[in-house]
This record gives structure tokens, C-alpha cells and sequence, in this order.
């Protein structure tokens, strides 16, 4: 470490050891410590594997102004970085544990741990939709190569009458030679790990055929607005794989996103053929993706004035949109933001996700048992209520099965349900039990005949994928570690729990369930060790893509489509291009759509097939303060019709109404940010 990141690291070690925490600090401090932070992640939290990145063949970006099907040619040094097959990276060094792969045995700790007891959702912050937009996400970036051995878990005794399955079998992830001196072994990601779209248009050009109808441009889409489906009853996306509904229905919208950019070209550029009209709109709509992603459902992830500040900041810079929508990019990463810097920056690392990425990112917990289906022709109620007509498990939502229930309720519906109806918390004993019976699927989204336990099988891939357990995990990232329970959490039945599974040994603590356990920062909805990985990657997956930065631009995307990408500020704004009225009368939006718009307090109902149902009432949803004072952090004041999205500074208060309650399992209420204003992403 030079001079200057010592310095750096006793400023950000000091704030960690004083107890205040850097969450606490006023926002331009908090600014400066996640500045500093992100600085010290970019030179030492960022492992090559594989070759060095001086090998391999470069090329002429100008010759290659578009994603291609698998995702190579976007870095101009090295054609292979980020293509399907490569290498996932690492944030911190393997730490090796083949014997300790059941050390405490993976089916005590799910059982234990993590199963759910009764559902514990996230309140007014996160609904079904953002549930299903991360899984979405996660099917654009990673998915790992498995080998053809089968490993067998058997549940111990003192836990098997709890397990659904006493034992299941499984693929394990196949090592491959890197072909460095450093780690000699790595995983494969079968996915794209730039944020190309790859979850609409797959990951080669194989699958890209499958998706494309070859005239105009466009991709299949059904008459109904959801997904076409193959003989076999099988959607056609890009990525069908382990898929439910919700993952379905945005892949819907975005193909018809991509499909109105097609129209929007066509119109205005006539000479362009089908392929070009494609690759246009390819890189457009993965452009929207990313925004929404950073600017949209991140804060509603992160709900602070900071990480608000913050994610604007990655996509336009403290001069904030106005300035950048005018002048263009001006200045560096901190004043224009990463999108739109003059040329890819890797920080000399070849662009990966990572393994340590890809755990931080194990968000089951999220979904609910039941997804309540609302009528959307009824009288809406307050906050734009629709009334309860059924709930339908989860378990019946998955695959073939789950496209035959999505085809008759239709995607206004599914969307409308979703977006009145807050998620699961990612807390410990919140994991569901149905997904502790599943059949996991094909790459071609078949079945395969042996169910699995996922809960115990995400403990496993952590320690089988060589990823540091939770202690060593924080002190890759210059964390504090624990010493006891206590410093990870006040719940005294967690732990007892704890000790019970890991007796006194913090060191042997899953990251996964450290995660879990960990007091969550207000307004947070993933643990701080979660956040400080996503703090360096989100970042990356911008700065690092060719597309995000020298080739962001009207030549390359075309004038047309670089407009589309500017004034898209949102899911409700994609939402509102396809489906104006599902928006006007039943979502009540602003500039988001992933926060619940109501919370249910229908009860009479059957509850799921597994026993476990959500928990009690919880107060009417009370409108929030302003966010415009946040924005003007950044001088966001674009134009009048974005101005007139912003959320009145006052508004009046629905009469009151029994709800439904996120609450821990003591009863108290999950915390929640000041801010909980309606929006796409909450309830």
C-alpha cells in the first residue's frame, strides 16, 4: 500500500472504530468516506483470473460500433474480456475449503438459520416488482458452468424431520485451469457480464436467433404483450433458465421496448436495415436497463440522501442531468459521471463480475410465498388499491407452469399485483421453505428430475466456490470483524441459534448468514458487508463498458436513441410508454415504481401449501416528505414534465385503513428511511 492509501485507510479504519458510523455523518462526509472507500476496492479489491490482461487480441472499435451476441469486442485491448465463458474474477484472494465443505453441514444451517417461520417482508420499501428486477438482473450478468459429477447432501439427524428433502442431488460447479501462477483454478460464467441485455437477447448468437423475428429489427413478442413460447410450451428470451413470472413479465416489457426503439429508428432513419435497426436498439434499450438499475432501483435499495446523491452521481455527475443533457460530458468521473468518460476504465484489471459478486447478490429471502392477485377492474381504493381477488403460491409460478398461470392473468394484472405487494426481507429466518423443494432447470429451461434444497445448496456454492467465510470476507474489504454474536446482532433467538450451529467459532460464520444477521444501516435493504461489494461493482459495470463511456454517444447509438436513453429516467417511464392507463390508475408512481403502493390486508384467503403466511396488520401507508430537496443536492432540475413527477411537497393522507405489517420476528417494525415515498418499487 502507497503513503496515501495508509492515510486513506486509517481515515476510513478510524471512522469504522469511533462507533459513529459513516452512515451517520452529514452526506458530504458520507460522500467523501464512500469516495475514499471505493479507491481503496479499485487497487486492491479487484482479482484478475486467468491470463495477464496484456494477452489477447485487440481491435478497432470503430470497426465493431455495436454488443454482440456474446458479448466480445467491447474491450478494445482484449476481444475476450467479458464474453460468455469467461472467467468470474475475484474481490479478494480464494480461500480454499474442500474440508470444511460441510463444516457445520449446509442442510443444519438452512434449517437452522435461514428457513422461514413466517414471512418477514421489507414494509412500505420493496415490492414484487424489485424482487423480480434483480432477478432479472442477475440473469443478464452470471450464471456459473457446472461439470457433470453430482454431489449428494443428506440431511443430519437432529434436522431431518424439519427438511423438506432428507436428500437431493446436484451438479458442482466445474473448475478450469486459468493458466496463471496466481489462481490456478476459476469458474466459467456462461452469461454476459456486461449489462447488454443478454436476459432479452441471450448470450450467443444461437440464442439471439431464437429471440429475433429479423424484420425491423424486432424480437418476438406475443399479441398479448407477454413472451411467444416454443411447441414445448417454453418462453423465448434470452434467459429462461430457473425463471418465474416476474423475471417473465419484464422481459416482455423490455422486448417491447426494444421493439418501439425499432419503430422510433425506423421512422426517423429509413435507410437502416434490420440489423442495423437491431443493433441500435440493442444498445438503447440495455442503456435504459442500466439507468433504471442505477438511478432507480438502487436508491429504493439504498435509501439514503447519500447513495441518492451518490448513484445520480455515477450517471451524471455532481453537474448534475440538466448540465449533462445540455453541454454533454464535462470534466471526470465526479463531475460528468462515469457515463459518457472519454474512455473505459478497468483500473488495469479486465472486466469480470465476481464470485464474491455473485454471492452478495443470493437475495431469495425477497421473494414471497404467495403472490396476491389483484382485480384490476374493481373501484381502486386508497392508493390506488385494486381488491384482492386470490393468491396463487409462488411454487406454481415457476416455469412452464408459472407462463400457463401468467398467460391467464395477463400482464397488467401481474404487474399491478406485484407492484402492491411488499417482498420478503433479507433477514435471517426469512429464507422460503418452497424453494427448499424445487426442481432446478436446463440451460433450455427443461426440468431436471432430482429436486434441490436451495437454501442450504447457496452455503454450499460459497464454500465450494472457494469464498472467504464471513469474518475474512469483511477483512478483504477493510471491514471490522466480529469477536462475538453480539457485535453481529441484538436478536437474542438468533443468537442462541448461532451458537447452537457455529458453537463459539465467528470464524466458521457463513457469509451469507452473516449477512443476514447483520443490524442493517436505515434505509438499507441488504446488509453494509453486501453494500461495500456492490459499491465497487456497480460502478465498474459502468466505467468499464466501452458502450456506458467513449462510444456513449448520438454517432454511435444515433441521435434518435440517445434521446430515448436521456429523457428515460424510469421504470414508470417505460411502464407508461406500453401501458399509459395501468399506470394512471392503478400505480401510484412517481418517478419510481418499486416501492409497494399499498399494503394488503385481505385475509380470507387459503394460505400456501407450505403452512407459512405473512404477518399481521400494519398501519395505513402515510404519504412521504419531498425528495426534490435530494435532487437539488445535484442541481437536478431538468424539464417541466420531469419537474412535474417529483412528489408534491404535501399531499393528502388516505383515511385510515387496516394493513398488513413488516415486522421482525419480535414484532417490532423494519426499519425504514425517512424517505418512503410511493413508487415502482414498493407497495
Amino acid at each position: 500500500m502507497s503513503l496515501i492509501d495508509r492515510i486513506l485507510f486509517l481515515i476510513i479504519h478510524g471512522v469504522d472504530k469511533s462507533g459513529i458510523g459513516w452512515h451517520r455523518l452529514p452526506v458530504f462526509l458520507e460522500l467523501v468516506y464512500l469516495a475514499i472507500r471505493r479507491r481503496l476496492h479499485d487497487k486492491y479489491n479487484l482479482v484478475n483470473v486467468g491470463k495477464s490482461s496484456r494477452v489477447g487480441v485487440g481491435f478497432n472499435a470503430d470497426e465493431v460500433p455495436f454488443r454482440t451476441a456474446d458479448g466480445k469486442f467491447n474491450d478494445t485491448v482484449n476481444e475476450g474480456v467479458g464474453g460468455e465463458g469467461s472467467f468470474f474474477g475475484r474481490n479478494m484472494p480464494p480461500v480454499d475449503q474442500k474440508d470444511k465443505l460441510l463444516k457445520p453441514d449446509p442442510m443444519v444451517v438452512a434449517t437452522k438459520l435461514l428457513a422461514r417461520k413466517e414471512l418477514i417482508d421489507t414494509g412500505k420499501q420493496f415490492n414484487v416488482i424489485a424482487a423480480s428486477w434483480i432477478q432479472f438482473m442477475i440473469h443478464d450478468w452470471i450464471d456459473h458452468l457446472e461439470s457433470t459429477k453430482q454431489i449428494e447432501l443428506k440431511a443430519p439427524a437432529e434436522v431431518a424431520s424439519e427438511c423438506p428433502l432428507k436428500s437431493y442431488k446436484f451438479y458442482e460447479t466445474k473448475e478450469v485451469s486459468t493458466g496463471s501462477y496466481e489462481i490456478k483454478k476459476g469458474h466459467l460464467n456462461i452469461r454476459t457480464p456486461w449489462w447488454d441485455g443478454s436476459a432479452v437477447y441471450g448470450t450467443n448468437s444461437s440464442e439471439l436467433r431464437q429471440v429475433r423475428t429479423f424484420r425491423d429489427g424486432k424480437l418476438k413478442i406475443a399479441d398479448d404483450g407477454l413472451l411467444q413460447h416454443d411447441e414445448e410450451g417454453l418462453p423465448i428470451a434470452g434467459d429462461i433458465r430457473n425463471s418465474w413470472i416476474g423475471v417473465s413479465t419484464l422481459q416482455a416489457l423490455f422486448i417491447l421496448e426494444h421493439n418501439a426503439i425499432c419503430d422510433e429508428l425506423k421512422d426517423e432513419y429509413p435507410n437502416l436495415d434490420d440489423e442495423e435497426l437491431y443493433r441500435h436498439a440493442r444498445l438503447v434499450t440495455s442503456a435504459v436497463i442500466a439507468k433504471i438499475h442505477t438511478i432507480d432501483w438502487t436508491i429504493e435499495l439504498l435509501k439514503t440522501d447519500a447513495l441518492l446523491v451518490g448513484m445520480r452521481t455515477n450517471w451524471y455527475g455532481l453537474l448534475g442531468k440538466r448540465f449533462k443533457d445540455t453541454f454533454g460530458h464535462v470534466g471526470g468521473a465526479i463531475l460528468g459521471g462515469l457515463v459518457g468518460l472519454k474512455k473505459p476504465n478497468n483500473h488495469g484489471v479486465p472486466y469480470s463480475l465476481t464470485e464474491e459478486f455473485t454471492s452478495v447478490y443470493r437475495m431469495h429471502s425477497l421473494l414471497p410465498d404467495q403472490l396476491f392477485i389483484r382485480d384490476i377492474k374493481s373501484i381502486p381504493g386508497p392508493n390506488k388499491s385494486p381488491s384482492l381477488i386470490k393468491k396463487v403460491d409462488m411454487i406454481d409460478l415457476i416455469g412452464k407452469n408459472g407462463e400457463k398461470e401468467l398467460s391467464k392473468i395477463g400482464f397488467k394484472t401481474t404487474m399491478v399485483s406485484m407492484g402492491h405487494q411488499a417482498c420478503g426481507a433479507l433477514e435471517l429466518f426469512n429464507y422460503p421453505t418452497w424453494l427448499r423443494n424445487i426442481v432446478p432447470q436446463n440451460l433450455d429451461g427443461t426440468d431436471r428430475p432430482d429436486h434441490i434444497d436451495l437454501a442450504s445448496l447457496d452455503i454450499y456454492r460459497d464454500r465450494e466456490r472457494n469464498v472467504p467465510r464471513y469474518n475474512d470476507f469483511r477483512r478483504s474489504l477493510f471491514m471490522l470483524p466480529i469477536s462475538k454474536w453480539d457485535d453481529l446482532t441484538d436478536d437474542k433467538e438468533a443468537i442462541d441459534m448461532l451458537h447452537e450451529v457455529y458453537d463459539d467459532d465467528v470464524e466458521q460464520l457463513d457469509l451469507l448468514v452473516g449477512m443476514a444477521a447483520e443490524k442493517k444501516i436505515k434505509g438499507f435493504a441488504i446488509s453494509e458487508t453486501a453494500f461495500i461489494v456492490f459499491l465497487t461493482m456497480a460502478s465498474r459495470r459502468l466505467e468499464a463498458d466501452r458502450f456506458f463511456t467513449s462510444d456513449f454517444n448520438e454517432e454511435v447509438y444515433t441521435k434518435k436513441g440517445f434521446e430515448w436513453v436521456k429523457r428515460t429516467e424510469s421504470l414508470k417511464d417505460v411502464l407508461y410508454r406500453h401501458y399509459p392507463h395501468m399506470i394512471d390508475d392503478w400505480m401510484n408512481s412517481t418517478k419510481l415504481q418499486f416501492e409497494p403502493t399499498s399494503l394488503v390486508s385481505e385475509l380470507a384467503y387459503p394460505t400456501p401449501n407450505n403452512t407459512y403466511v405473512p404477518l399481521s396488520q400494519q398501519p395505513t401507508v402515510q404519504q412521504p416528505p419531498s425528495r426534490q430537496q435530494a435532487y437539488q443536492l445535484q442541481d437536478e432540475k431538468s424539464s417541466s414534465d420531469e419537474d412535474a413527477d417529483v412528489i408534491p411537497e404535501t399531499q393528502p393522507s388516505p383515511p385510515p385503513q387496516p394493513q398488513p405489517k413488516g415486522k421482525s420476528r419480535k414484532g417490532k417494525k423494519l426499519a425504514t428511511s425517512k424517505k418512503e415515498a410511493t413508487s415502482c418499487w414498493a407497495n
